[in-house]
Protein backbone atom coordinates (compact mmCIF):
# COMPACT_ATOMS: atom_id res chain seq x y z
CA UNK A 1 0.00 0.00 0.00
CA UNK A 2 1.35 3.69 -0.94
CA UNK A 3 2.08 5.09 2.40
CA UNK A 4 0.80 8.46 1.05
CA UNK A 5 -2.58 7.76 -0.94
CA UNK A 6 -5.16 10.19 -0.72
CA UNK A 7 -8.89 9.90 -1.59
CA UNK A 8 -9.93 11.56 -4.61
CA UNK A 9 -12.95 14.07 -4.93
CA UNK A 10 -15.15 10.85 -7.22
CA UNK A 11 -14.42 8.76 -4.08
CA UNK A 12 -14.95 10.84 -1.33
CA UNK A 13 -18.84 11.95 -3.44
CA UNK A 14 -18.97 8.74 -3.62
CA UNK A 15 -18.93 7.62 0.62
CA UNK A 16 -20.93 10.82 0.73
CA UNK A 17 -23.54 9.17 -1.21
CA UNK A 18 -23.52 6.52 0.39
CA UNK A 19 -24.31 8.27 3.53
CA UNK A 20 -26.81 9.91 1.79
CA UNK A 21 -25.21 13.77 2.38
CA UNK A 22 -23.83 16.13 -0.04
CA UNK A 23 -21.12 17.52 1.32
CA UNK A 24 -18.83 17.05 4.30
CA UNK A 25 -20.22 19.69 6.59
CA UNK A 26 -23.27 17.24 7.42
CA UNK A 27 -20.59 14.96 8.84
CA UNK A 28 -20.17 17.81 11.78
CA UNK A 29 -24.01 18.99 12.15
CA UNK A 30 -24.23 16.97 15.41
CA UNK A 31 -21.69 19.31 16.73
CA UNK A 32 -23.45 22.45 18.40
CA UNK A 33 -22.13 25.75 16.49
CA UNK A 34 -20.99 27.51 19.36
CA UNK A 35 -18.44 24.24 19.98
CA UNK A 36 -17.27 24.85 16.50
CA UNK A 37 -15.72 28.55 16.53
CA UNK A 38 -12.10 28.53 16.50
CA UNK A 39 -11.92 24.86 16.15
CA UNK A 40 -11.25 24.35 12.58
CA UNK A 41 -8.46 27.30 11.73
CA UNK A 42 -7.83 27.36 8.00
CA UNK A 43 -5.47 25.05 7.21
CA UNK A 44 -2.28 25.75 5.08
CA UNK A 45 -2.33 23.96 1.92
CA UNK A 46 -1.61 19.92 1.68
CA UNK A 47 1.40 19.05 0.83
CA UNK A 48 3.03 16.39 -1.17
CA UNK A 49 4.70 13.25 0.31
CA UNK A 50 8.41 14.72 -0.38
CA UNK A 51 7.55 18.10 1.03
CA UNK A 52 6.07 16.78 4.14
CA UNK A 53 8.74 13.82 4.94
CA UNK A 54 11.02 17.07 5.03
CA UNK A 55 9.10 19.30 6.89
CA UNK A 56 8.84 16.79 9.36
CA UNK A 57 12.17 15.75 9.53
CA UNK A 58 13.43 19.69 9.73
CA UNK A 59 11.04 20.08 12.72
CA UNK A 60 12.63 16.67 14.21
CA UNK A 61 16.10 18.18 13.84
CA UNK A 62 15.24 21.08 16.58
CA UNK A 63 14.73 18.05 19.47
CA UNK A 64 18.13 16.92 20.43
CA UNK A 65 18.02 12.94 20.24
CA UNK A 66 20.58 10.26 21.01
CA UNK A 67 21.62 10.45 17.25
CA UNK A 68 22.58 14.09 17.73
CA UNK A 69 24.12 13.92 21.20
CA UNK A 70 25.92 11.26 23.35
CA UNK A 71 23.36 10.12 26.38
CA UNK A 72 23.86 9.68 29.42
CA UNK A 73 20.76 9.96 30.79
CA UNK A 74 19.17 7.89 33.13
CA UNK A 75 15.68 7.58 34.90
CA UNK A 76 14.19 4.60 33.79
CA UNK A 77 14.82 4.72 29.96
CA UNK A 78 18.77 3.91 28.88
CA UNK A 79 20.03 3.71 25.32
CA UNK A 80 21.62 0.14 25.10
CA UNK A 81 23.65 -1.90 22.26
CA UNK A 82 20.56 -3.65 19.50
CA UNK A 83 21.91 -6.69 17.79
CA UNK A 84 20.84 -6.35 14.32
CA UNK A 85 19.27 -9.51 14.25
CA UNK A 86 16.68 -7.81 16.74
CA UNK A 87 14.95 -5.43 14.11
CA UNK A 88 15.66 -7.55 11.27
CA UNK A 89 13.51 -11.28 12.53
CA UNK A 90 10.91 -8.81 14.58
CA UNK A 91 10.46 -6.99 11.75
CA UNK A 92 8.81 -9.95 9.47
CA UNK A 93 5.53 -9.34 8.71
CA UNK A 94 4.73 -12.99 10.39
CA UNK A 95 5.39 -10.96 13.85
CA UNK A 96 4.30 -7.13 12.70
CA UNK A 97 0.81 -8.37 11.59
CA UNK A 98 -0.04 -10.67 14.16
CA UNK A 99 -3.20 -10.53 16.52
CA UNK A 100 -3.95 -12.19 19.28
CA UNK A 101 -3.18 -15.88 19.24
CA UNK A 102 -6.51 -17.47 19.80
CA UNK A 103 -6.20 -20.35 17.41
CA UNK A 104 -3.42 -22.54 17.85
CA UNK A 105 -3.40 -23.84 14.24
CA UNK A 106 -2.62 -20.60 12.89
CA UNK A 107 -0.21 -19.19 15.58
CA UNK A 108 2.31 -21.56 16.17
CA UNK A 109 4.87 -19.17 15.23
CA UNK A 110 4.13 -16.48 17.81
CA UNK A 111 3.36 -18.76 20.29
CA UNK A 112 6.33 -20.43 20.39
CA UNK A 113 8.44 -17.27 20.41
CA UNK A 114 5.87 -16.12 23.67
CA UNK A 115 6.35 -19.54 25.31
CA UNK A 116 10.57 -18.68 24.39
CA UNK A 117 9.77 -15.71 26.39
CA UNK A 118 8.58 -16.36 28.86
CA UNK A 119 11.04 -19.79 29.60
CA UNK A 120 14.26 -16.85 29.32
CA UNK A 121 12.48 -14.68 31.79
CA UNK A 122 11.79 -17.58 34.40
CA UNK A 123 15.72 -18.39 33.88
CA UNK A 124 16.51 -15.03 33.97
CA UNK A 125 14.90 -14.05 37.29
CA UNK A 126 14.62 -17.02 38.86
CA UNK A 127 11.23 -17.14 39.08
CA UNK A 128 8.38 -19.96 38.59
CA UNK A 129 6.32 -18.49 36.38
CA UNK A 130 6.31 -15.17 33.57
CA UNK A 131 3.08 -14.46 31.61
CA UNK A 132 3.46 -13.30 27.90
CA UNK A 133 4.17 -9.63 28.80
CA UNK A 134 2.00 -6.43 29.54
CA UNK A 135 2.35 -2.33 28.76
CA UNK A 136 5.40 -1.37 30.67
CA UNK A 137 7.16 -2.01 34.22
CA UNK A 138 4.85 0.64 36.31
CA UNK A 139 1.60 -0.87 35.04
CA UNK A 140 3.18 -4.88 35.65
CA UNK A 141 4.14 -3.72 39.07
CA UNK A 142 0.72 -2.48 40.18
CA UNK A 143 -0.78 -5.57 38.74
CA UNK A 144 1.56 -7.99 40.91
CA UNK A 145 0.81 -5.72 43.99
CA UNK A 146 -2.89 -5.89 43.59
CA UNK A 147 -2.29 -10.06 43.03
CA UNK A 148 -0.43 -10.36 46.01
CA UNK A 149 -3.02 -8.41 47.96
CA UNK A 150 -5.55 -9.85 47.05
CA UNK A 151 -3.89 -13.25 48.37
CA UNK A 152 -3.32 -11.41 52.11
CA UNK A 153 -6.68 -11.59 53.44
CA UNK A 154 -7.18 -8.98 56.20
CA UNK A 155 -4.20 -7.11 54.95
CA UNK A 156 -4.45 -3.64 53.96
CA UNK A 157 -1.22 -2.18 54.04
CA UNK A 158 1.45 -1.81 50.77
CA UNK A 159 4.88 -0.69 52.21
CA UNK A 160 6.80 1.09 49.18
CA UNK A 161 10.13 1.92 49.59
CA UNK A 162 10.90 5.62 48.73
CA UNK A 163 13.58 4.77 46.16
CA UNK A 164 10.97 3.37 43.93
CA UNK A 165 10.80 5.12 40.59
CA UNK A 166 8.26 8.10 41.30
CA UNK A 167 6.14 7.28 38.58
CA UNK A 168 6.40 3.49 39.38
CA UNK A 169 4.86 4.74 42.59
CA UNK A 170 2.35 7.11 40.71
CA UNK A 171 0.88 4.42 38.60
CA UNK A 172 0.77 2.29 41.62
CA UNK A 173 -1.27 4.97 43.31
CA UNK A 174 -3.66 5.38 41.12
CA UNK A 175 -4.44 1.40 40.76
CA UNK A 176 -5.05 1.33 44.44
CA UNK A 177 -6.77 4.95 44.56
CA UNK A 178 -10.37 3.70 45.23
CA UNK A 179 -9.50 0.02 46.28
CA UNK A 180 -9.44 -0.32 50.73
CA UNK A 181 -5.90 -0.52 50.12
CA UNK A 182 -3.33 1.77 51.73
CA UNK A 183 0.33 3.05 50.64
CA UNK A 184 2.86 3.63 53.23
CA UNK A 185 6.28 5.35 52.21
CA UNK A 186 8.81 3.59 53.57
CA UNK A 187 12.02 6.62 54.10
CA UNK A 188 15.35 6.09 52.49
CA UNK A 189 18.37 6.26 53.97
CA UNK A 190 21.96 7.06 52.42
CA UNK A 191 20.05 6.05 48.91
CA UNK A 192 18.82 2.73 50.44
CA UNK A 193 15.77 1.20 51.89
CA UNK A 194 15.74 1.91 55.81
CA UNK A 195 15.47 -1.01 57.12
CA UNK A 196 15.10 0.12 60.54
CA UNK A 197 11.91 2.42 59.58
CA UNK A 198 10.49 -0.96 57.41
CA UNK A 199 10.77 -3.16 60.66
CA UNK A 200 8.15 -0.49 62.58
CA UNK A 201 5.90 -0.74 60.13
CA UNK A 202 5.32 -4.39 59.33
CA UNK A 203 2.47 -5.48 61.33
CA UNK A 204 0.04 -8.26 60.95
CA UNK A 205 -1.72 -5.33 58.48
CA UNK A 206 0.78 -5.38 56.02
CA UNK A 207 0.26 -7.38 52.63
CA UNK A 208 3.81 -6.51 50.54
CA UNK A 209 6.41 -4.80 50.57
CA UNK A 210 7.85 -3.21 47.32
CA UNK A 211 11.44 -2.43 46.51
CA UNK A 212 13.38 -1.53 43.49
CA UNK A 213 16.74 -2.79 42.86
CA UNK A 214 19.00 -1.04 41.44
CA UNK A 215 16.74 1.69 43.42
CA UNK A 216 15.97 4.77 41.08
CA UNK A 217 18.84 6.08 42.77
CA UNK A 218 21.00 3.83 40.85
CA UNK A 219 21.91 2.16 44.62
CA UNK A 220 21.84 -1.33 44.96
CA UNK A 221 19.70 -2.50 47.78
CA UNK A 222 20.16 -5.14 50.17
CA UNK A 223 17.53 -7.50 49.03
CA UNK A 224 18.40 -10.52 51.13
CA UNK A 225 17.40 -8.40 54.14
CA UNK A 226 14.32 -6.65 52.87
CA UNK A 227 13.18 -10.42 51.75
CA UNK A 228 13.67 -11.76 54.74
CA UNK A 229 12.31 -8.88 56.88
CA UNK A 230 9.04 -8.39 54.84
CA UNK A 231 8.20 -12.98 55.37
CA UNK A 232 9.05 -12.67 58.96
CA UNK A 233 5.90 -10.48 58.93
CA UNK A 234 3.98 -11.99 57.01
CA UNK A 235 3.91 -9.86 54.25
CA UNK A 236 4.89 -10.71 50.00
CA UNK A 237 7.88 -9.24 48.97
CA UNK A 238 7.53 -7.91 45.52
CA UNK A 239 10.44 -6.56 43.80
CA UNK A 240 10.72 -4.18 40.68
CA UNK A 241 14.24 -5.63 38.94
CA UNK A 242 16.30 -4.17 35.65
CA UNK A 243 16.78 -6.62 33.79
CA UNK A 244 20.31 -6.72 32.52
CA UNK A 245 21.24 -6.03 36.25
CA UNK A 246 20.46 -10.30 36.62
CA UNK A 247 23.45 -11.30 34.75
CA UNK A 248 25.39 -9.88 37.64
CA UNK A 249 23.10 -9.11 40.71
CA UNK A 250 21.05 -11.67 42.91
CA UNK A 251 18.04 -12.71 40.98
CA UNK A 252 14.53 -12.31 42.99
CA UNK A 253 14.31 -16.16 43.10
CA UNK A 254 17.42 -16.30 44.65
CA UNK A 255 16.53 -13.81 47.79
CA UNK A 256 12.85 -14.79 48.00
CA UNK A 257 10.69 -12.75 45.88
CA UNK A 258 7.27 -13.24 45.67
CA UNK A 259 6.29 -11.34 42.56
CA UNK A 260 9.15 -9.68 40.49
CA UNK A 261 7.78 -6.89 38.33
CA UNK A 262 10.78 -5.18 35.26
CA UNK A 263 10.75 -2.65 32.79
CA UNK A 264 12.47 -4.24 29.60
CA UNK A 265 13.20 -1.76 27.37
CA UNK A 266 16.35 -2.76 28.23
CA UNK A 267 16.29 -5.88 26.33
CA UNK A 268 16.57 -4.54 22.52
CA UNK A 269 13.93 -1.68 22.27
CA UNK A 270 14.99 1.49 21.61
CA UNK A 271 14.89 4.85 24.61
CA UNK A 272 12.80 7.12 21.47
CA UNK A 273 11.00 9.84 23.65
CA UNK A 274 10.91 7.54 26.66
CA UNK A 275 10.64 4.29 25.43
CA UNK A 276 8.96 1.27 23.63
CA UNK A 277 8.09 -0.48 26.91
CA UNK A 278 7.46 -3.79 27.71
CA UNK A 279 5.99 -5.08 31.30
CA UNK A 280 7.93 -7.88 32.86
CA UNK A 281 5.71 -10.09 35.25
CA UNK A 282 6.83 -12.89 37.02
CA UNK A 283 5.84 -15.03 40.12
CA UNK A 284 6.12 -18.07 42.59
CA UNK A 285 3.97 -20.61 41.12
CA UNK A 286 1.08 -20.37 44.31
CA UNK A 287 -0.02 -17.07 42.35
CA UNK A 288 0.03 -18.56 38.67
CA UNK A 289 -4.08 -19.18 38.89
CA UNK A 290 -4.74 -15.17 40.02
CA UNK A 291 -1.61 -14.05 37.92
CA UNK A 292 -2.68 -11.34 35.14
CA UNK A 293 -2.08 -11.33 31.53
CA UNK A 294 -1.57 -14.04 28.93
CA UNK A 295 0.07 -17.59 29.64
CA UNK A 296 1.50 -19.98 26.71
CA UNK A 297 1.79 -23.05 27.71
CA UNK A 298 3.21 -26.48 25.69
CA UNK A 299 1.36 -29.78 24.91
CA UNK A 300 0.89 -32.33 22.01
CA UNK A 301 -1.88 -32.67 19.55
CA UNK A 302 -3.50 -36.23 18.62
CA UNK A 303 -0.62 -37.33 16.68
CA UNK A 304 2.18 -36.45 19.53
CA UNK A 305 3.74 -33.49 17.82
CA UNK A 306 4.95 -30.54 20.09
CA UNK A 307 2.64 -27.86 19.74
CA UNK A 308 1.97 -24.30 21.63
CA UNK A 309 -1.33 -22.93 23.45
CA UNK A 310 -2.68 -20.38 25.28
CA UNK A 311 -3.05 -21.44 28.65
CA UNK A 312 -5.32 -20.86 31.87
CA UNK A 313 -7.56 -18.66 29.95
CA UNK A 314 -10.13 -19.15 32.43
CA UNK A 315 -8.59 -16.35 34.67
CA UNK A 316 -9.05 -13.91 31.74
CA UNK A 317 -12.29 -11.31 30.68
CA UNK A 318 -12.52 -12.86 27.86
CA UNK A 319 -13.89 -16.19 29.52
CA UNK A 320 -15.00 -15.16 33.08
CA UNK A 321 -16.23 -11.41 32.22
CA UNK A 322 -16.39 -9.38 35.62
CA UNK A 323 -15.58 -12.89 37.19
CA UNK A 324 -11.94 -12.73 35.57
CA UNK A 325 -8.73 -12.40 37.85
CA UNK A 326 -6.91 -11.11 34.70
CA UNK A 327 -8.09 -7.94 33.90
CA UNK A 328 -5.05 -7.27 31.00
CA UNK A 329 -5.69 -9.21 27.87
CA UNK A 330 -4.00 -7.16 25.72
CA UNK A 331 0.44 -6.79 26.04
CA UNK A 332 3.32 -5.71 24.12
CA UNK A 333 3.46 -9.02 22.07
CA UNK A 334 5.76 -7.32 19.27
CA UNK A 335 7.67 -5.85 22.07
CA UNK A 336 7.94 -8.99 23.97
CA UNK A 337 9.29 -10.96 20.20
CA UNK A 338 11.78 -8.32 20.48
CA UNK A 339 12.85 -9.00 23.57
CA UNK A 340 12.73 -12.74 22.75
CA UNK A 341 15.11 -12.62 20.00
CA UNK A 342 17.67 -10.09 21.97
CA UNK A 343 17.99 -12.09 25.07
CA UNK A 344 18.28 -15.71 22.74
CA UNK A 345 20.80 -13.79 20.65
CA UNK A 346 23.07 -12.48 23.87
CA UNK A 347 22.55 -15.55 25.98
CA UNK A 348 24.00 -15.68 29.49
CA UNK A 349 27.26 -15.46 28.91
CA UNK A 350 26.37 -11.65 26.98
CA UNK A 351 23.85 -10.07 29.45
CA UNK A 352 26.72 -11.25 32.25
CA UNK A 353 29.10 -8.77 29.70
CA UNK A 354 26.90 -6.33 29.50
CA UNK A 355 26.42 -6.29 33.47
CA UNK A 356 30.23 -6.00 33.82
CA UNK A 357 30.68 -3.30 31.67
CA UNK A 358 28.21 -1.39 32.71
CA UNK A 359 29.63 -1.60 36.56
CA UNK A 360 32.44 -0.94 35.37
CA UNK A 361 31.68 2.10 33.40
CA UNK A 362 29.74 3.77 36.28
CA UNK A 363 32.79 2.89 38.52
CA UNK A 364 35.25 4.66 36.07
CA UNK A 365 32.99 7.95 35.81
CA UNK A 366 32.37 7.84 39.62
CA UNK A 367 36.10 7.84 39.61
CA UNK A 368 36.43 11.06 37.18
CA UNK A 369 34.23 12.81 38.77
CA UNK A 370 36.35 13.48 42.18
CA UNK A 371 37.70 16.53 42.94
CA UNK A 372 34.96 18.37 40.56
CA UNK A 373 31.93 20.32 41.72
CA UNK A 374 29.73 17.26 40.81
CA UNK A 375 29.96 14.97 43.68
CA UNK A 376 27.88 11.28 44.53
CA UNK A 377 24.36 12.30 46.48
CA UNK A 378 25.58 8.80 48.37
CA UNK A 379 29.25 8.06 47.85
CA UNK A 380 29.03 4.63 50.27
CA UNK A 381 26.61 3.25 48.19
CA UNK A 382 27.14 0.48 45.16
CA UNK A 383 25.83 1.40 41.72
CA UNK A 384 24.85 -0.67 38.55
CA UNK A 385 24.68 1.40 35.58
CA UNK A 386 23.31 5.04 36.96
CA UNK A 387 24.21 7.04 40.15
CA UNK A 388 22.81 10.13 41.63
CA UNK A 389 25.34 13.63 41.61
CA UNK A 390 25.29 16.53 43.49
CA UNK A 391 25.61 20.38 42.06
CA UNK A 392 25.86 22.81 44.39
CA UNK A 393 24.13 25.65 41.64
CA UNK A 394 20.99 25.60 39.04
CA UNK A 395 20.71 21.74 38.14
CA UNK A 396 18.42 22.54 35.09
CA UNK A 397 20.44 25.49 34.14
CA UNK A 398 23.43 23.22 34.13
CA UNK A 399 21.11 20.16 32.38
CA UNK A 400 20.76 22.90 29.19
CA UNK A 401 24.07 24.26 29.29
CA UNK A 402 25.27 20.59 28.74
CA UNK A 403 22.48 19.88 26.24
CA UNK A 404 23.72 22.39 24.16
CA UNK A 405 27.15 21.21 24.08
CA UNK A 406 26.29 17.76 23.00
CA UNK A 407 25.26 15.72 26.05
CA UNK A 408 21.87 14.19 27.39
CA UNK A 409 21.83 14.28 31.12
CA UNK A 410 19.59 14.11 34.20
CA UNK A 411 16.53 14.01 35.13
CA UNK A 412 16.80 16.37 38.07
CA UNK A 413 15.88 14.74 40.98
CA UNK A 414 14.91 17.75 43.17
CA UNK A 415 11.43 17.39 41.58
CA UNK A 416 10.97 14.38 43.10
CA UNK A 417 11.82 14.71 46.44
CA UNK A 418 13.25 17.69 48.70
CA UNK A 419 16.07 15.60 50.29
CA UNK A 420 17.64 15.43 46.57
CA UNK A 421 17.43 19.20 45.84
CA UNK A 422 20.29 20.02 43.35
CA UNK A 423 21.10 16.17 42.34
CA UNK A 424 20.13 14.86 39.14
CA UNK A 425 20.96 11.47 37.18
CA UNK A 426 23.87 10.47 35.09
CA UNK A 427 24.11 6.79 33.64
CA UNK A 428 26.87 4.98 31.73
CA UNK A 429 25.94 1.92 30.23
CA UNK A 430 28.06 -0.62 27.71
CA UNK A 431 27.60 1.26 24.76
CA UNK A 432 29.53 4.52 26.50
CA UNK A 433 33.32 4.83 25.93
CA UNK A 434 36.02 6.23 27.71
CA UNK A 435 36.63 8.82 25.83
CA UNK A 436 33.09 9.96 26.12
CA UNK A 437 32.94 9.59 29.88
CA UNK A 438 36.18 11.83 29.77
CA UNK A 439 34.96 14.68 27.33
CA UNK A 440 31.63 14.40 29.77
CA UNK A 441 33.63 15.40 32.73
CA UNK A 442 35.24 17.73 31.25
CA UNK A 443 31.78 19.24 29.79
CA UNK A 444 30.38 19.04 33.31
CA UNK A 445 33.64 20.73 34.84
CA UNK A 446 33.21 23.57 32.47
CA UNK A 447 29.68 24.22 32.55
CA UNK A 448 29.55 24.17 36.03
CA UNK A 449 32.31 26.78 37.42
Amino acid sequence: MNPYLCSTDEERAEMLNVLGMKSEDELFLCIPEDLKKGVFPQLQTALGEFELSRKLETLARQNLSNDGAVCFMGGGAYEHFIPAVVPALAGRSEFVTSYTPYQPEASQGNLQVFFEFQTMTCRLFEMDVANASMYDGATSLAEGVLMAAAAQKGRNRCLISETLHPHWRETLETYLKNLDLDIVVIKSINGMTDAVALERELDERAACVVAQNPNFLGCIEDMQSLSDKTHSAGAAFIVAADPLSLGLLAAPGEYGADVAAAEGQCLGLPPYFGGETLGIFTCKKDFMRKMPGRLVGLTKDLQGRRGFVLTLQTREQHIRRDKATSNICSNHALNATKAAIYMAALGPAGIREIGETCRANIQYLQTQLADSAISPLFPEAHHFKEIAVRFGGDVNGLIDAMNRKGFLIGPSLEKYNSDWKGAFLLSATEVRTRDEMDRLVAALRECSR
